[in-house]
């Protein structure tokens, strides 16, 4: 067991590393970056972008008089190169891209990620202060996915083929067909006073009185909060888990082993969970990384920019679209990070349920 874990982690390097160097490489041929995106608001193009270069002494509002330009950066003409070079070096695009690359390896080793480019913040402060929203939204959707979806398709299997089989299942393929933004806005509409009634907020996970009101209160206003943003998360998300539950429950229900259970006299009860459970939730809970990591960050994306929640999904997406390299690599990294674990965790839990499968012989 304790070789196994330690190959997965000795694992985890070269993956991290492979996954850092793509990135790193798309991002070296994707046009504009943030030199680009202090010029165009120096030229009037960009009215959202926000530059905040400290320490450098680059003064923007001087450099929009200077001459000639830098034929590397659109929309340079006019500008100092000078001030050209002088902002490369805030942003760090005075050294050669394979410098850098090793640099931000070295700096990641130790979790120093720099400081962010439009927000004079260092990157760790950001990503700690948004890091709870999300969280917060990925377990209330697992846990809540995963409730709804065990019983339903244990339900379903134990139905097969039943009207309540059919029913079930054009309920859950309709829900997983409808993206989650979409039924988000539907939800903003019909209950957060967007065109019917106002019973839910629309914004924040707080209201503004927070901090005035007491524990009762703060757990009450929280999950007031949070009901419309988690239900738009767990629509379409429980559809896979339930139908890989099904069929789970149905391939073990149809071995021998079963046959022999109710042969020997158990009634359904004690074969289903005596017997079938523990084998059936095997490749259930092999699906429980993807399903956490993807509720987590990819699935948060959009429904935090709806309901305006100040969370990782909404910090990544602005700082792509701002060309906020060391926020979007941080984030690339702790999400690489957290899958790889939350793999290895998931690999030990089958030990856990099955302590049959035995880890020091398993082939890497």
């Amino acid at each position: 067991m304790l070789a196994y874990i330690l190959r997965r982690l000795m694992l985890m390097i070269p993956t991290v590393f492979g996954i850092l160097l793509i990135s790193f490489a798309i991002v070296q041929f994707a046009p504009g970056g943030p030199v680009e995106r202090v010029i165009a608001q120096l030229q009037g193009l960009d009215q959202n972008a926000t530059a905040r270069i400290g320490g450098g002494g680059a003064d923007i509002g001087a450099a929009a008089q200077i001459q000639t330009g830098d034929q590397r950066y659109r929309g340079a003409q006019g500008l100092d190169p000078k001030f050209i070079a002088e902002l490369e070096k805030q942003f760090g695009f005075d050294k050669p891209a394979p410098e850098r690359f090793m640099l931000m390896l070295k700096n990641y080793l130790s979790f120093d990620f720099g400081r962010s480019y439009f927000r004079d913040t260092p990157v760790v402060t950001l990503i700690a202060e948004k890091l709870p929203v999300s969280i917060s939204l990925g377990l209330w959707m697992t846990l809540i996915s995963y409730a709804i979806s065990i019983p339903l398709g244990i339900a379903k299997a134990m139905r097969d083929g039943s009207r309540f089989d059919t029913l079930t299942s054009a309920f859950v393929i309709i829900g997983y067909a409808i993206p989650g933004f979409l039924f988000a806005i539907l939800l903003v509409i019909l209950f957060a006073g967007g065109s019917f009634l106002q019973i839910f907020p629309s914004r924040g996970l707080t209201s503004d009185h927070f901090a005035d009101l007491s524990l009762l209160g703060k757990i009450m206003d929280y999950l007031w909060h949070i009901v419309l943003p988690v239900t738009a998360l767990v629509l379409s998300s429980f559809a896979t888990t339930t139908f890989l539950t099904k069929n789970s429950f149905l391939d073990e229900i149809r071995k021998q082993y079963v046959l022999t259970a109710r042969m020997k006299g158990l009634n359904e009860r004690q074969v289903l969970y005596g017997h079938v459970f523990r084998n059936a939730m095997m490749i259930v809970i092999s699906g429980f990384p993807g399903a956490f990591i993807g509720a987590f960050f990819t699935g948060s994306l959009l429904i935090e920019n709806i309901f305006s929640l100040d969370g990782l999904g909404l910090l990544t997406y602005e700082s792509v679209m701002n060309r906020d390299y060391p926020v979007v690599f941080a984030n690339i990294y702790i999400m690489a990070l957290i899958g790889l674990v939350i793999n290895l965790l998931s690999d030990l839990t089958y030990m856990w349920i099955d302590p049959r499968i035995d880890f020091d012989t398993r082939e890497m």
